[in-house]
């Protein structure tokens, strides 16, 4: 079970920040009407309201490198949350941006989820 879990996590981090750094409108499939993201302290929810977010942050592309994933089981209709860190290279930039993110996904279909609830914060010093 626990290992399920972990290859669950790393899964749906290695998809979330491929369509991210790639796709990033594509990312609307991800969520609905109830998920809610904190972007750096700001709440935002909705699928119409995250991906305008998501899709107005001033750059193009960019690239996530995930330094650790942990996922846990949540009792919430099979759900599993998943924390991750990493770092974020922007085009034209030397150094990378450390980063932490926390994802709960609920499942909707046996080996489908969608984000209910997602944290996004700079880790700065």
């Amino acid at each position: 079970m626990e290992e399920e879990i972990d290859l669950v996590g790393k899964a749906f981090a290695d998809h979330y920040y491929h369509i991210f750094d790639n796709d990033r409108p594509a990312l609307s499939a991800l969520y609905k009407p109830s998920s809610m993201l904190t972007f750096e302290g700001q709440k935002i929810q909705g699928v119409e309201d995250i991906t305008a977010k998501l899709t107005s942050l001033p750059f193009d592309k960019c690239r996530h490198v995930i330094s650790t994933i942990d996922s846990q089981p949540s009792t919430f209709t099979g759900g599993i949350v998943v924390f991750v860190s990493g770092s974020l290279q922007l085009p034209g930039e030397d150094h990378h941006l450390q980063y932490s993110q926390m994802f709960h996904l609920v499942s909707v279909l046996e080996g489908n989820f969608f984000v209910q609830n997602e944290i996004f914060r700079l880790n700065y010093g």
